[in-house]
């Protein structure tokens, strides 16, 4: 049977705020780069207002896993990136929106001197695990799907990697 691991606080470590100190899984592995709070048409949602920009974020984050035919329950680590550390409450609430508070992801949190456009307040990305045999179906026919919007979206807005 197949199951990701969570482990809030290990022998020796104090639970975390939300998050696991580790998460493993065995399977298909899911990197999903970094997601900001661009809309399906490329518009900021949000400006200034980084409740919207979280749920946005993870709005984005669940479409990025679903292409893959994962989900929030696969995600095994997350990454928060917010110009403000009073950003995190918001960022957390999101998160707390679509994951299973009782066995959060592993999460680390940077705050940064900026992202890569000074309107973007925050960034989240994600590792997820799903089974290997899932691989053969619905990751790659919703890849293949998804491709021709992804070339779009890419050519539209730019490359927001760093």
């Amino acid at each position: 049977m197949f199951e990701n691991v969570h482990l809030v606080a290990p022998e020796g470590l104090t639970p975390g705020n939300g998050y696991s100190h580790v998460a493993w899984g065995t399977g298909r592995t899911i990197a999903v780069s970094g997601q900001v709070a661009l809309d399906e048409h490329g518009a900021l949602v949000g400006p200034e207002d980084p409740e919207a920009q979280a749920r946005q974020v993870f709005e984005n984050l669940r479409r990025a896993l679903a292409a893959a035919g994962a989900g929030f329950a696969d995600v095994i680590k997350l990454t928060f990136y917010v110009t403000d550390r009073d950003q995190l409450p918001a960022v957390r609430a999101a998160r707390d929106a679509v994951i299973d508070t009782e066995r959060p992801p592993a999460s680390s949190a940077v705050v940064v001197a900026g992202l890569i456009r000074p309107e973007f307040l925050v960034e989240v990305d994600a590792l997820a695990v799903i089974p290997a045999a899932s691989s053969a179906t619905t990751g790659t026919a919703a890849a293949t799907a998804t491709t021709a919007a992804t070339a779009t979206a890419t050519t539209t807005e730019g490359s927001t990697a760093a």
